[in-house]
C-alpha cells in the first residue's frame, strides 16, 4: 500500500509500505476513506521533535472495515467507522471514568500511521464507532474531524467548563481552537472570544459562534480580554497551542475561580509556581479522551447540526501529502485533508 513517511524535518514522502495485517485478535483492518495532517505533525516536520528514523505518519482516520480479528464482536466488514487518535479498550477503570486517552492498554495511533491506504486499528471494539450506514461523501470531512480536532476542541471546552452564561476565550486559531469555538457555542456559552490575527480564521471562528475577535497576544491580549470582561477575565479559557506564551496567556486571561482547558501539545512549558498560586484558576487538560465524545459528536454530524469539516481548507490526494504539510507549516492552510 501507499503511505506517508517522514524521513527528516521537512522531508515527507509517500512510498510503498507493507499492507497491514491482523496482529492481535482484537485488531481490525480498515480501508482509509480520508486522513489528514495534524498540527502536532508539524512539530517533527519543523525539527522541534526528534524523529527516530523514517516514521509512518498520521493518527486521524475514517474508513471502511475490511477485516476483524477473532475477538472483535461489535464490528463487521463493510461498516464505516470513526476512531480516536488513541486506541483504547473502553472497558478499563480509567476508560469507564471517561479518560480513554489514559486507558491502561492504550495505543497511540501515531505509532501505526494512518496517512495511508489501509490501517490496522488495535483494540477495535473499544476504539471504533460505526455509523448506521455508509455516509454520503460530503459528511466524511466532518466525521474525520471527529477523530481528533473536534473531539479535542470539545474536550478543551468541557475541561474549561464552558456553558450557559459563561464567557469563553480561546487561545489558538488552528483547527482545534476553531472547533473549541464551535464546541463552546454548542455547550451554550453566552460570549465566545476568539484570539486570532488571521482574517480567514477569524471569519470561520465567527461562523462557528465567536462573538468577539482579539488580535493582540501576550500581555496585550490578556489586557484586551480583561477589558472585554469588566476587568475580571473570562470564566472559561481554552489553550490550544502548547507554547509557554499561549499557556500563560490562557491562565492570565481567566478570572479568579475560572477554568482553563489546555489541549495544545506542550513544548518547553513551565508554570511559575507563585504566579499560578495567585491566579486562583482551575487547570484541566491533556490528550483528549475523544472516544468519550464520539457517539454524541457523530450524531451531531450525521444529522447536520454541526459541520466541523469546514476546518479542512486544503483537500489533496494522498500522493501530494508533502504539499499539505508545507501549506500548513506556512499557514496557508488551516488543515489538510488527504484522500488515499
Amino acid at each position: 500500500m501507499r503511505g506517508v513517511v517522514m524521513h527528516a524535518p521537512g522531508d515527507v514522502r509517500v512510498e510503498d509500505r507493507p499492507d497491514p495485517r491482523i496482529e492481535h485478535p482484537g485488531d481490525a483492518i480498515i480501508k482509509v476513506s480520508a486522513a489528514c495532517v495534524c498540527g502536532s505533525d508539524l512539530w517533527p516536520y519543523r525539527g522541534v521533535e526528534k524523529l527516530d528514523g523514517a516514521t509512518p505518519m498520521g493518527h486521524e482516520y475514517v474508513g471502511i472495515v475490511q477485516e476483524v480479528g477473532s475477538e472483535v464482536t461489535t464490528l463487521k466488514p463493510g461498516q464505516f467507522v470513526v476512531g480516536s487518535f488513541w486506541a483504547s479498550d473502553n472497558t478499563c477503570e480509567i476508560c469507564r471514568a471517561g479518560y480513554q486517552s489514559g486507558c491502561v492498554h492504550r495505543v497511540l495511533m501515531g505509532t501505526v500511521g494512518t496517512q495511508a491506504q489501509y490501517a490496522r486499528i488495535p483494540l477495535a471494539d473499544g476504539t471504533l464507532v460505526a455509523t448506521p450506514e455508509v455516509p454520503p461523501a460530503d459528511l466524511i470531512p466532518g466525521y474525520l474531524a471527529a477523530s481528533d480536532v473536534l473531539g479535542t476542541g470539545w474536550f478543551a471546552a468541557v475541561a474549561a467548563e464552558a456553558g450557559p452564561g459563561k464567557t469563553v476565550a480561546v487561545v489558538g486559531d488552528g483547527a482545534v481552537g476553531l472547533l473549541a469555538v464551535l464546541a463552546a457555542r454548542q455547550l451554550g456559552a453566552e460570549r465566545i472570544i476568539a484570539m486570532s490575527r488571521h482574517e480567514p480564521r477569524q471569519q470561520l471562528a465567527r461562523e462557528f459562534g465567536a462573538t468577539d475577535i482579539v488580535t493582540e497576544r501576550g500581555d496585550e491580549g490578556i489586557a484586551r480580554i480583561k477589558d472585554l470582561t469588566g476587568g475580571l477575565g473570562a470564566h472559561s479559557v481554552v489553550e490550544a497551542v502548547g507554547t509557554q506564551e499561549s499557556m500563560m496567556q490562557a491562565i492570565n486571561s481567566a478570572r479568579h475561580g475560572g477554568h482553563v482547558g489546555f489541549v495544545g501539545v506542550t513544548h518547553d512549558v513551565s508554570l511559575p509556581g507563585l504566579e499560578l498560586f495567585g491566579a486562583l484558576v482551575h487547570l484541566h487538560g491533556g490528550p483528549a479522551p475523544v472516544r468519550r465524545f464520539l457517539p454524541e459528536l457523530m450524531q451531531l454530524i450525521g444529522d447536520r447540526t454541526i459541520d466541523p469539516g469546514r476546518v479542512f481548507d486544503l483537500d489533496l490526494p494522498l500522493d501530494r501529502a508533502a504539499e499539505g504539510y508545507q501549506a500548513m507549516d506556512e499557514r496557508r492552510a488551516i488543515k489538510t485533508l488527504l484522500r488515499p
